[in-house]
């Protein structure tokens, strides 16, 4: 039996240890989870030596704690670190759930619990695939190390300076984050870039006091009005982004690029059923998956 057969033949006691996962209300943003953290790293550590890894721990951090685990027994081959996390978001409002979120629900071939797809359920997929090939094969073709952290719903907030401590422990040849979409069960998807984020804040000034606008309505520049002026300043109307020098180093799409994108299953019907939208919006002449993945955007 090799770890493809292995991993189907395991299939209901795997389903049935990711929901025992997804029960864990492992919120972050809340305080009043703190404990439910704790257990779910508890819970991956003692799974991951379950499955075989020669160490699994949970880590201290200046937060919530870092679940490292590692399988080291392929001399020679490159050594591959899994990253991923395991606290979720609020599930609110409670309302909108057909199913309870902390009790993995089957509907349609799909499982809803808050954290099946962000990120629990992408890390577990890592761990059982060590699991399939540990149990059928005894070994792995390269070595192994896991890091699953806490804190990416709250920004990660101690990762760098438990990374930075740890650098020896963490080093790797190739980073593999369990963080991502993959399109159909036969088409994966490889992530070779990621849209990054600036945050910024702006205050406007305007009379020292309110002003009646009977009195002063026209003469005075409103700073709601400049503040949405100054918004909408930052598009063009064909949607490109108008601040200067923006596209400087954007390095222009290729062919090899557009061939990947129209691969994509996601069309203009597919991105209507999910947006709701009435029509697409952006730069003009821009095809939809390029638009959505390829150029930065304010």
């Amino acid at each position: 039996m090799n770890a493809f057969e292995h991993a189907a033949a395991q299939s209901d006691t795997y389903l049935a240890q990711l929901k025992d996962l997804l029960a864990i209300p492992s919120v972050s943003t809340l305080p009043e989870h703190s404990a439910d953290m704790q257990r779910a790293a508890e819970w991956l550590a003692a799974h991951l030596r379950g499955v075989g890894m020669d160490r699994a721990e949970v880590m201290p951090t200046g937060g919530y704690p870092v679940v490292y685990a590692e399988w080291l027994n392929a001399p020679g081959a490159p050594t591959v670190l899994v990253y991923g996390h395991y606290d979720v978001q609020p599930p609110d409002p409670l309302d909108e759930w057909a199913s309870p979120p902390f009790t993995a629900t089957e509907r349609d071939g799909d499982l809803y619990a808050r954290g099946a797809t962000d990120d629990k359920g992408q890390l577990f997929v890592q761990v059982k695939a060590v699991d399939a090939l540990l149990s059928a094969e005894g070994a792995l073709p390269v070595n192994v190390k896991f890091l699953l952290e806490g804190e990416e719903e709250i920004g990660s907030k101690h990762l760098d300076s438990f990374i930075e401590a740890h650098r020896d422990l963490l080093a790797a040849d190739v980073a593999l984050i369990s963080d991502a979409p993959v399109w159909a069960i036969d088409q994966p998807s490889i992530t070779y870039g990621i849209r990054g984020m600036t945050y910024m804040e702006i205050e406007v000034r305007g009379p020292r006091a309110d002003l009646h606008s009977g009195a002063y309505g026209g003469t005075v520049h409103n700073p709601a009005q400049a503040l949405c002026e100054i918004i909408a300043a930052l598009h063009n109307p064909d949607g490109s982004v108008a601040v200067p020098g923006f596209y400087d180093r954007v390095r222009p799409i290729d062919e090899e690029e557009r061939a990947a994108l129209a691969k994509l299953p996601w069309t203009e019907a597919k991105w209507r059923s999910e947006t709701g939208a009435p029509k697409p919006w952006g730069e003009q002449g821009v095809q939809l998956r390029r638009a959505a993945w390829r150029p930065p955007h304010a």
